[in-house]
């Protein structure tokens, strides 16, 4: 599997990708990691604004307290359930279609992770053609050293929160498996607010000859969380913890198989070729009208999802040598995906419990399905000039095939709702092009640049969706664009670790949220091709072990501090309509700033985190507020978080203080679950997890 270099050895949080990881090549790319093991952060409820504070311009959607579900948006990209990148695990899409709804429901627990690999938009050659780039979970393997070894984590919190976390992994002569079970459990500190979560997992790979390796994977989950709803601006400013929403519910099932082989021709050859499947669910039940007026009663409203995805990826990667007898290295791989969604909306129970059954013969507001097939050939080759210049030019043959078949019942006014079928199809096939370069100076210094095109096609929430608080423009168009990378990178011996860009990202025909009234003067959220935009931005990432300076590395102790900040100027242009001329994007902070300090030894550790986010709007008209607080203002906030850490022998106690200064904040206005309005972030929360490793 792929490794990883990061800042000599194993006590640095922060990394980047090597020029060439497996089969796959990061040569002038901007990358990321995150090692889990080296960071001090609530892992059970997988809280993402210490996950993830060492990654720059990252806006995080906290709703979610126990860590069901994640929104990351990067660089001004809507955060919704990682949306904007192409989300993978251990190297295959995890995604609920990547065609067609590529928002990921699942996400693997952090307690599992090795570590979260990160490629900003120039991954689009290789892995996709979204604008985010890739987010990658690389999963735990088994100790390769033992039969077996065990890990058994359980976390006690606020709120009713319980965790458990129990795993299994090791080497049997030549085979090495890996397994996990995980449960867990919650309130949220608002009413109306139950979860519970399973998930499991099993990794097997076993080398049939010196060449040939095979490996077998299986992820499961499911959960099931009742939604206190949203709260309208005075609400929130009133008592956010108030739940005017109490029949809410969501639902999911997570089935998701991998089969993989590797094959190893010569020390310069190897192929690789990834198999799977998803099949898996989920359903929204509960009540989508104007959080500003009252439950109505009666029969609630249901969406219902199912996922049925299959893809193949094969990899070849060759190095060879020219140039004065340099390194160069050529990838080339194709892709061939087949998803089917099939997607119904109606009426269902009129109780108060999580009943996921509609009412009648038929889901009396839609019903479709949404067939996708997806082929692509990509290719790109590091041109190794010398033994610090590389450059790297690629492209991409996409084919992208989506139809959507089915019925919705139009709404009528004085007589009953008419059943119209529908019945649509796009094909459309494209090349993208990207170069980047590399440039090695003395003392570990490295200035990088990219340029790539980047696509993203409507979504099958753009076709058809039934909600008052949301509607669509039939006339929706793809998205298209590049990003562009200009950065340098680097280290200082092995105690300080830096990361500077400058980025721009171009996006034409920008699918935006607009502020509108109906006939009725009802306001609701309309989604559309908005305008261009364009995002410009400067992103750093700084890291230090001041001890280890000081000292020169011969105190026992460690004094490590980072800081990330960014700064986004994201603006809509070419647009007829004045009132989004120049205006601000959409969900995007124009300040971040992330800084932490972790002091401690091997035997016990203290981390502080601090976290601000400058105000963003929710829409293109960037409306301050609206009596559905659908759209409106997203204030600035900080946060900061504590977290402890303490080993003896085969046992340690962590501990977690998050948001210490109990602000009262949010992130997210929504338009559908969980909301629609104001969904409020947790408040102050204490957690402690005791870890037996054996």
């Amino acid at each position: 599997m792929d490794t990883v270099t990061v800042l000599n050895g194993s006590t640095q949080a922060s990394g980047k990708l090597r020029q060439v990881e497996g089969v796959a090549i990061y040569a002038g790319k901007k990358t990321e990691v995150i090692n889990l093991a080296n960071i001090n952060a609530n892992t059970a409820t997988n809280n993402a604004r210490q996950i993830y504070g060492r990654i720059v311009g990252l806006n995080i959607w906290e709703y979610d307290g126990g860590g069901l579900q994640l929104g990351i948006g990067g660089r001004g990209l809507n955060p919704s359930r990682v949306s904007n990148f192409n989300t993978r695990q251990n190297g295959y899409d995890i995604s609920a279609d990547a065609l067609g709804y590529p928002e990921s429901y699942y996400v693997p627990p952090t307690e599992a992770l090795e570590r979260i690999e990160i490629v900003r938009g120039a991954a689009g050659l290789q892995y996709g053609t979204q604008f985010g780039g890739l987010v990658n979970f690389q999963l735990k393997k088994g100790a390769p050293d033992k039969k077996y070894e065990v890990v058994s984590r359980q976390t006690a919190g606020s709120w009713g929160f319980f965790n458990t976390f129990n795993s299994v992994g090791g080497t049997v002569k030549k085979l090495n498996y890996y397994t996990f079970y995980q449960y867990k459990r919650g309130d949220n500190w608002r009413p109306n607010s139950h979860y519970d979560q399973h998930a499991a997992y099993l990794h097997l790979d076993y080398p049939l000859t010196s060449k040939l390796k095979i490996t077998g994977e299986y992820s499961f989950m499911h959960y099931l969380a009742q939604q206190p709803g949203g709260l309208t601006d005075a609400d929130f400013e009133n008592d956010p913890s108030v739940s005017v929403r109490t029949r809410n519910w969501f639902k999911v099932n997570w089935n998701l198989i991998n089969l993989s082989l590797d094959y190893t021709f010569n020390n310069h050859t190897k192929i690789n070729m990834r198999n799977y499947a998803l099949v898996a669910g989920r359903d929204a039940l509960g009540i989508l009208n104007y959080i500003n007026r009252p439950d109505p009663g009666g029969e609630r409203d249901m969406m219902s999802d199912d996922y049925k995805n299959i893809g193949s990826e094969i990899r070849l990667l060759h190095q060879y040598t020219m140039f004065k007898k340099q390194t160069s290295t050529f990838l080339i791989g194709t892709r061939l995906y087949k998803g089917l969604t099939k997607r119904f909306q109606g009426d269902a129970d009129a109780g108060s419990g999580p009943k996921f059954e509609f009412e009648g013969i038929e889901p009396d507001g839609s019903g479709y399905d949404f067939p996708g097939n997806n082929f692509s050939v990509f290719s790109e080759n590091i041109f190794q000039i010398n033994d610090k210049w590389s450059i790297t030019p690629g492209a991409r043959f996409e084919y992208i095939s989506t139809k959507a078949d089915g019925y919705y019942y139009q709404q009528m006014r004085f007589v009953p709702n008419v059943k119209r079928f529908e019945k649509k199809e796009n094909n459309r096939s494209f090349v993208f092009f990207g170069i980047g370069s590399s440039y090695k100076l003395l003392n570990g210094v490295e200035f990088y640049a990219n340029i790539s095109q980047n696509y993203r096609s409507v979504n099958f929430n753009d076709i058809r969706i039934l909600n008052d608080n949301a509607r669509v423009d039939s006339s929706l168009k793809d998205e298209r664009g590049y990003t562009a990378d200009l950065g340098v990178r680097g280290k200082i011996k092995d105690w300080l670790y830096y990361d500077m860009t400058a980025f721009y990202l171009k996006y034409k025909n920008r699918i935006g949220s607009v502020f509108t009234r109906d006939v009725d003067f009802m306001v609701y959220r309309l989604r559309k091709n908005v305008a261009d935009s364009r995002n410009i931005g400067f992103e750093s990432l700084i890291e230090a072990d001041l001890l280890k300076a000081i000292t020169y590395g011969r105190s026992p102790y460690k004094l490590s501090v980072y800081t990330n900040f960014s700064i986004i100027d994201a603006r809509y242009y070419n647009s007829a309509d004045a009132s989004i001329q120049d205006k601000q994007v959409e969900f995007v902070p124009p300040v971040l700033f992330r800084t932490g300090i972790s002091f401690g030894k091997k035997a016990y550790n203290f981390t502080w985190q601090y976290s601000y986010v400058g105000q963003q709007y929710s829409d293109a008209t960037n409306a301050e507020f609206t009596p559905s607080a659908v759209d409106g203002l997203i204030p600035s906030y900080n946060v900061m978080d504590i977290s402890v850490s303490y080993k003896w022998k085969w046992a340690t106690i962590f501990g977690s203080i998050n948001n210490v200064t109990n602000t009262k904040y949010f992130t997210r206005r929504a338009d559908g679950y969980p909301g629609p309005g104001i969904i409020p972030s947790d408040k102050r929360g204490y957690f402690v997890t005791v870890q037996f490793k054996l």
